[in-house]
């Protein structure tokens, strides 16, 4: 799950990370009063909240000299798209005097499974053009978490880049309490970019971004309240309450997939694929999921106008095969799926019984042998429909 700027500053700010002073701003009635209220210094600049990077260079970041110029100006970008994503919420921010931009992240390494302290005394907008024309400016340190993060570490980060050892005390507290941080809220990564020095000579997060793993969201009650208010596929909200995960996969595809593992659903996905098709989305449907769940899940790929083709496949372990029949017999029972093709492959527990609900059915159901088998009956229905 990844936050919006103003979430991550409010949780940047209960560690104790320096940040500017500012005000959320939803709706335009009351902008004004709300901005004055706020007493906030200015000039100010105005970022719109949302979920995608290079917001400035697309128009989601202004400048205001006054509360009324700032309040006319949320006027017009309150709702504006930038990127495909709608603009409902605006940071008014105290606009800092920057003396320079920093970046410094931590973030999880799957290459040596463990946090990774990253570190630039280049920031801002272009750190990706930074990092390729200049990759020596960036210092990358694994970080032991048994041992936790060392001073020297801050201070090789710096060496190897250059940065003004002036700045090391601060820039070591800050690190720090990134990194209590990314233990504490169970994250993927911790980023401020930029981290500024301001005019006074303060370290101060300009902005930030953080990446949290979703299975630790039941840990987290103030993380999940954020979430419902993401901009989300609708159907991607509906599939989490049923206990399922929905992932848009290209908007030009067909082919649904549903299995029980991320793994299997992969694979699914790539051998689709290699076949010349296109899948529109995939529904991971968990660990033991009941009849109930899956008739939910299917009701919601059948959904999608786009899926003309849904391929099931299921190995029954604590996901049990009968369940899986009597879903899509619902599913299909109440949608009628006219026009909508079901491959099903299903392995394991109560197979035998699974078939039996199938074939009794009568529904238009396509039950297969082997993932391979499956995959090519996917593709004749696509070469008979004339898209494959």
């Amino acid at each position: 799950m990844k936050l919006l700027e103003y979430q991550a500053q409010a949780i940047l700010g209960k560690y104790g990370v320096p940040t500017q002073k500012a005000v959320l701003i939803d709706s335009k009635e009351g902008a004004a009063e709300k901005i004055a209220a706020a007493n906030l210094d200015f000039p100010v600049a105005i970022k719109a909240q949302v979920q995608t990077g290079g917001r400035g260079k697309a128009g989601g970041v202004r400048f205001a000299e006054s509360a009324e110029e700032a309040a006319g100006l949320c006027g017009e970008m309150l709702g504006m798209d930038i990127r495909g994503f709608t603009a409902r919420e605006l940071l008014v921010a105290e606009k800092a005097g920057i003396a320079a931009e920093w970046y410094v992240s931590i973030m999880l390494d799957r290459d040596s499974k463990a946090p990774l302290l990253i570190f630039s005394p280049v920031g801002g907008m272009d750190i990706e053009e930074a990092a390729r024309i200049n990759p020596a400016g960036i210092a990358r340190v694994p970080i032991d978490p048994l041992r936790g993060l060392q001073d020297y570490a801050v201070g090789y980060a710096m060496d190897k880049t250059g940065a003004d050892k002036q700045y090391r005390d601060q820039l070591q507290d800050v690190a720090g309490k990134l990194y209590r941080l990314f233990f504490d809220y169970y994250t993927m990564l911790v980023e401020i970019n930029p981290l500024i020095i301001d005019a006074s000579g303060r370290l101060t997060a300009l902005d930030a971004k953080i990446e949290i793993d979703d299975s630790a969201l039941p840990f987290l009650p103030d993380i999940s309240g954020y979430r419902d208010r993401l901009q989300e596929d609708p159907q991607v909200t509906e599939a989490r309450k049923a206990g399922c995960l929905f992932i848009p996969v290209e908007d030009s595809g067909n082919i649904g997939i549903m299995s029980n593992g991320s793994g299997m659903l992969m694979s699914c996905i790539d051998l689709v694929s290699k076949k010349g098709m296109k899948v529109h989305a995939a529904i991971d449907l968990g660990g033991g999921a009941t009849s109930q769940r899956i008739a939910e899940a299917l009701r919601i790929m059948l959904g999608r106008p786009k899926v003309g083709t849904v391929f099931i496949c299921v190995f029954g372990g604590i996901t049990r095969c009968d369940e899986v029949a009597r879903g899509a017999v619902v599913a299909l029972g109440k949608s009628g799926a006219a026009g909508k093709h079901l491959i099903l492959r299903m392995e394991g527990t109560n197979k035998d019984a699974a078939m039996r609900i199938i074939a009794e059915s009568g529904l238009p159901v396509t039950v297969t042998e082997g993932i391979p088998n499956s995959v090519e009956a996917v593709y004749k229905i696509s070469q008979r429909q004339g898209i494959g």
